[in-house]
């Protein structure tokens, strides 16, 4: 199987993890989907913030995403939930704090598409 990446634009909505990005807040974020390592994961990278020296990454369950665009979902590290018809919210907690994202829904259903589209689609030997 495949490994399914889709780049995204995110807004944080949280003052301590704005990033000093020129567009006002909007961020590159890196979706991926790796079914040999597991197939019911998914993994969202945020940038590397100041002086950070690497991305943050939250690996999380695949269902929890799927269920946090139709209503609020989630406990511990990760909670997803919709905001309005358009965008939805992530947020994600660490010992370094909490860092609340913002995302277009059509570009998680996006993903989430292309992620089940990767399992369904036959091994060629």
């Amino acid at each position: 199987m495949s490994v399914v990446e889709q780049h995204a634009r995110a807004h944080i909505l949280t003052d301590a993890d704005l990033p000093d990005w020129d567009d006002g807040g909007a961020i590159p974020v890196l979706l991926r989907y790796d079914p040999d390592r597991d197939p019911r994961a998914v993994c969202v990278a945020l940038p590397a913030r100041g002086q950070a020296p690497a991305s943050r990454e939250w690996t999380f369950p695949r269902a929890l995403l799927e269920q946090g665009l139709r209503a609020p979902a989630g406990t511990g590290e990760v909670r997803v939930w919709p905001c309005g018809r358009v965008q939805a919210v992530v947020e994600f907690h660490s010992p370094q704090g909490c860092s609340v994202v913002q995302f277009e829904t059509k570009a998680l259903m996006r993903f989430l598409r292309r992620t089940y589209t990767a399992v369904a689609q036959p091994v060629a030997h």
